[in-house]
């Protein structure tokens, strides 16, 4: 028996199919090889069309079945994992209405903060356990104040990855958790929030069908089917945000566990059982996807909008003729410190743990005569590190405290040096795993189907490819208070 996991990214698609006896992938493929571009009108706008996602998704899918290492009539159930908080409109043909406005887009900043003040601060945090923000609802009200012809077309709103399963299913709905991360819950009621809907002035039925994260959201259509050459009626029983999946994926699912992920964004997500929200919302708290009424479980999500997508800039303008690779194997000829050179990748839209400020990305210190490619190289992946070392002592601030966090070996922990840098930067050691998003889909579609009998049946061959441990804490404290020394001069 087998599982589809898809997982639409920000810069590509991937996806594997996994055996549900050994929680093994069988076969993986992504589309684009190159990254999906980002459309930016406007300073701080992050826009892409969702029919780019579904057309990708088409090509990743028989990019996969070509390798012809798995029969497809075998697929039991499709699991999805989406980049969150975007926001993708429909009219009741199913029509995308416009390009969807992602998670790192701005341009809702005002509007949330106005929303955050006219619903209270004390409703915001003990409901919502976040201010309404640059997220989803937000965005939603940008498009019904700045695009009112747009907005009177609109039967249904949706994550990502809601919008996928529609493609698939020609159904249309989501989960609490979807709508916890575009700040639609009521977390005390566990339903969609009052507060939310008058403060912005939507009409409920905007919303789809909420239903249970691991249940049948519709099964794939006769025509899709036939498109994609996988049988139809494969029911779609699972889809999360990427993060919430991540930490599905590394089998982060109770309290006092914690998953870090470092591709275009960084991210570090804690579980918890409390109802938990930062005073300034600089960490953000969402339904995980084993959340229940009655057994809470939240996540709380540091996110770094600049982490991969920086060193992605320093490959295209000093690393170009390079592979990533070759890029770490530069950065691990330069000692720690990058010989003075120091990064603040804040260079993608708002930073919520910077209270929503834009600073820009920054390199300080460069000496023309000293600093080449490989300080620059090695300076980025520190700089990244330290942001996670800011963002992780606002996580302590709150009494999160974790041990051990768990990775999955891609994106920016494919390199030792930022590893190292990790480990060092926070003190906190890392173990390191294979599984990657759509593998977490695919297990998650196996638990949303019955497959796998309760979650721990879907981890029995779960183990770690290796433990990073904190080895010169020192040095990079010293180097961090630098860091953080700089950064605190942009932030006044």
């Amino acid at each position: 028996m087998l599982l589809l996991g898809i997982d639409i990214g920000t810069s590509f698609i991937k996806v594997s199919v996994v055996d549900a006896n050994t929680q093994k992938s069988v076969a993986s493929a992504q589309y684009p090889e190159t990254e999906n571009p980002i459309t930016s009108l406007h300073s701080g706008w992050a826009e892409q069309s969702p029919e780019m996602w579904w057309e990708h998704t088409v090509h990743a899918i028989k990019k996969l079945i070509a390798t012809n290492k798995f029969d497809p009539n075998k697929i039991a159930a499709i699991g999805i994992s989406y980049q969150m908080h975007g926001l993708v409109v429909v009219d009741k043909s199913q029509n995308v209405l416009r390009d969807a406005i992602i998670w790192c887009d701005s341009r809702a900043v005002e509007i949330g903060e106005l929303a955050f003040n006219k619903i209270g601060a004390e409703t915001c945090s003990s409901c919502l356990l976040n201010s309404p923000g640059n997220f989803t609802a937000s965005k939603l009200a940008w498009v019904k104040n700045n695009e009112p012809e747009i907005y009177k077309q609109i039967d249904k709103i949706m994550l990502p990855g809601d919008f996928i399963a529609m493609k698939l299913t020609a159904k249309i709905t989501t989960t609490s958790s979807a709508l916890s991360e575009g700040i639609f819950w009521d977390f005390k009621k566990d339903e969609i929030s009052e507060d939310v809907i008058n403060a912005f002035g939507f009409d409920h039925s905007l919303i789809p069908k909420v239903q249970e994260l691991f249940s049948s959201h519709g099964k794939v259509s006769p025509e899709v089917a036939q498109q994609l050459g996988i049988p139809e009626n494969i029911p779609v029983t699972y889809k999360a945000g990427d993060q919430p999946n991540n930490a599905l994926s590394l089998n982060v699912l109770e309290p006092g566990e914690v998953a870090a992920n470092a591709g275009t964004s960084g991210v570090i997500y804690a579980v918890t059982d409390k109802l938990f929200a930062d005073k300034f919302s600089r960490v953000n708290s969402f339904v995980h996807v084993n959340h229940t009424s009655n057994e809470k479980r939240v996540g709380v999500l540091l996110c770094i909008n600049g982490a991969a997508i920086m060193y992605s800039w320093a490959k295209k303008v000093c690393g170009e003729n390079l592979s990533y690779k070759q890029m770490d194997e530069l950065a691990a000829t330069i000692k720690p410190g990058s010989d003075g050179l120091f990064v603040l990748p804040f260079g993608n839209g708002a930073e919520r743990m910077l209270e929503n400020k834009m600073i820009g990305a920054q390199i300080e210190n460069i000496d023309l005569n000293k600093h080449t490619k490989a300080q620059i190289f090695r300076a980025v992946q520190e700089g990244i590190a330290f942001a996670f070392r800011y963002g992780l002592d606002i996580m302590r601030e709150n009494n999160l405290h974790p041990s051990i966090i768990r990775a999955g070996r891609a994106n920016l922990f494919l390199s030792d040096v930022f590893i190292q840098s990790f480990v060092n930067a926070t003190g906190v050691s890392v173990e390191l795993y294979e599984n990657d998003g759509s593998v977490g889909a695919a297990l998650g579609a196996g638990i949303g189907a019955g497959i796998y009998q309760s979650n721990a049946q879907a981890y029995v061959n779960f183990k770690p490819l290796h433990k990073f441990e904190p080895t010169n804490v020192d040095v990079y404290n010293e180097l961090y208070s630098e860091w953080k020394r700089l950064l605190d001069e942009h932030l006044k």
